[in-house]
């Protein structure tokens, strides 16, 4: 049986192959490179280039390939350009996932990991973050994550399949076999941080310091990628023990601000790391920090690199070896 990765290329994805690969298993990549480079395809798999909604392709790899299930990373992430273009979202994340779907029902495929987010909740209530928490996206990629939830549930209910919808907090750091975050455009804070820690941006800017937090910036709960990793495995030996179909949130459990990742990258590196402050980004909640108890319940998952500076030293590392990322 072979495991089906879109997004495969992509910095989650691609760690998740890789673990997957690492303990014997078949994986097939698929990905269309909007958001990623051919050198960080993870060596070992089978690889197709295209896009997740393309019926045929998706056809085409059941047939070369016995899928037993679809982890689903494909997906657009910035939110900030969400904000300005909601088409380009919706369609790409929201629409293409719908194809997908259809595709693998075709081909008979009914068991789905899907990467989701906690922009599916918006402005917290409360913290910590647990499932049950309202939803309220603050833009149109948590909206468009949002939706395609909805679609899984729907088609759990209609069709037969069965789901682990993961919503990540913020993912980060390296897991040392030189896979690490090469966005393009780069949006991230830590890797920007680190970025302007090796002098290939001049400065950091800080969003807002006018928030309701402690220091006034933003507060995100960040998530080492190894972690993330194993919780991807876990809910695919969950769904293929026949257990029913979940959501699931993934985070640390506790919260860092814009200025603290700032400061802890400036003592890990040793660079001044310069910084300004402008106005906020549309969008924004100010506090996401999310309760994963339910994660431990079901997956027996637990993050185990929960420390700021091991994070930051993680990505730090794997920066320093690749100033160019993935490419020139």
């Amino acid at each position: 049986m072979a495991i089906l990765v879109t997004g495969g290329a992509g910095y989650i994805g691609g760690t998740v192959a890789r673990s997957f690969l690492s303990r014997g298993e078949e994986v097939v990549v698929l990905d269309d490179f909007s958001k990623s480079l051919p050198a960080s395809v993870p060596e070992g798999c089978a690889f197709y280039e295209g896009r997740s909604d393309n019926g045929e392709l998706i056809a085409k790899i059941a047939k070369e390939h016995e899928i037993s299930a679809c982890l689903h990373f494909a997906a657009f992430i910035e939110a900030g350009e969400s904000v300005k273009d909601p088409y380009k979202y919706f369609y790409n994340n929201t629409a293409s996932s719908l194809g997908l779907f259809h595709a693998l029902m075709d081909a008979g495929v009914k068991k789905i990991v899907f990467s989701s987010t906690a922009a599916v909740y918006g402005e917290p209530k409360y913290t910590p973050i647990d499932e049950e928490h309202p939803k309220n996206p603050t833009n149109p990629y948590g909206l468009s994550k949002l939706f395609t939830e909805k679609i899984l549930e729907t088609f759990s209910a209609s069709y037969g399949i069965r789901y682990a919808a993961l919503r990540y907090f913020n993912a980060c750091g390296s897991d040392g076999t030189g896979n690490g975050e090469d966005h393009h455009p780069e949006t991230h804070l830590i890797p920007l941080v680190l970025q302007t820690a090796q002098g290939i941006r001049k400065q950091i800017f800080i969003f807002g310091d006018d928030y309701p937090t402690p220091d006034g910036t933003c507060v995100r709960d960040y998530i080492h990628v190894s972690d993330l990793a194993s919780a991807h495995l876990a809910a695919y030996d969950y769904l293929m023990s026949g257990s029913p179909s979940v959501s699931l949130n993934l985070g640390n459990g506790s919260g860092f601000s814009v200025k603290e990742v700032i400061e802890t990258a400036r003592k890990i590196t040793g660079h001044p790391i310069p910084a300004e402050t402008v106005q906020r980004r549309p969008g924004d909640p100010s506090v996401l920090v999310a309760s994963s108890e339910k994660a431990g319940k079901i997956l027996g998952w637990k993050p185990e690199r929960r420390s700021l500076d091991e994070m930051v030293a993680s990505a730090w590392e794997w920066h320093k070896n690749n100033p160019n990322g993935y490419g020139a």
